[in-house]
């Protein structure tokens, strides 16, 4: 299996699993990414790692025009876009079933995996941003889609991080172009990860280290 088709594989078997122990209550729990709520989020990513399945069903574009990187460019996240998004997290949550909840996040996946793995590895899909792009190219995004909200789910739910190894090494490497960190860092994947997505601040010594080393990664928002 591709590398990155076992990361998404990989890493929504692991969120589904989560996903069939919450109650309730930790459904309505705020997330660190406001205004969403945990069943909000969640949502969110079940659309998210179900597109591909539309995409592939859709007239295939002549040619890739931009890849992962490339994919995650400003005009993703300007304020309308943003908006846009956190609304139909929302609306999304209104039409999702709480107790068929790890149901329809698994069956989400899967149907978007089967679709992948019947598609030639060539596949161009053009996204609802109007990129094309090849189809492991999307679909690595949907490995940052999965995990870094995955990241997010369990900060919300007072949970140590569940994100898979497949899942860290396609991220990580998309973060940082497939350069490491500065070893003085002392950074595991998961740490370059919330590091520079945000997700927990740099000390005053972290960022001289990487101001020194010249390191820089991927930026992008929600």
């Amino acid at each position: 299996m591709d590398p990155v088709r076992a990361a998404f594989s990989a890493e929504c078997a692991r969120l589904t699993e989560v996903l069939t122990d919450l109650v309730d209550a930790d459904l309505d729990r705020p997330t660190d990414c406001p205004p969403w709520t945990v069943l909000e989020l969640i949502a969110h990513v079940r659309t998210g790692v179900g597109r591909l399945t539309d995409m592939l069903a859709a007239p295939a574009p002549a040619r890739a025009e931009v890849d992962a990187a490339g994919y995650f460019g400003r005009a993703k996240f300007t304020e309308q876009v943003d908006a846009d998004r956190v609304a139909g997290g929302r609306r999304d949550a209104l039409r999702v079933d709480r107790a068929a909840l790890a149901a329809e996040v698994d069956r989400a996946w899967r149907a978007t995996d089967a679709a992948v793995a019947a598609a030639p590895p060539d596949r161009v899909v053009r996204t609802r941003h109007g990129d094309a792009m090849r189809l492991t190219e999307f679909l690595r995004t949907r490995v940052v889609e999965v995990g870094v909200h995955g990241l997010d789910l369990a900060a919300a739910l007072d949970r140590p991080p569940w994100l898979t190894t497949p899942a860290a090494e396609v991220i990580a490497d998309l973060l940082t172009g497939g350069h490491p960190a500065p070893a003085a860092l002392g950074w595991d994947r998961v740490t370059v990860i919330r590091k520079t997505t945000g997700r927990a601040a740099l000390t005053a010594p972290e960022r001289a280290t990487i101001d020194a080393a010249g390191f820089r990664w991927l930026a992008f928002g929600r």
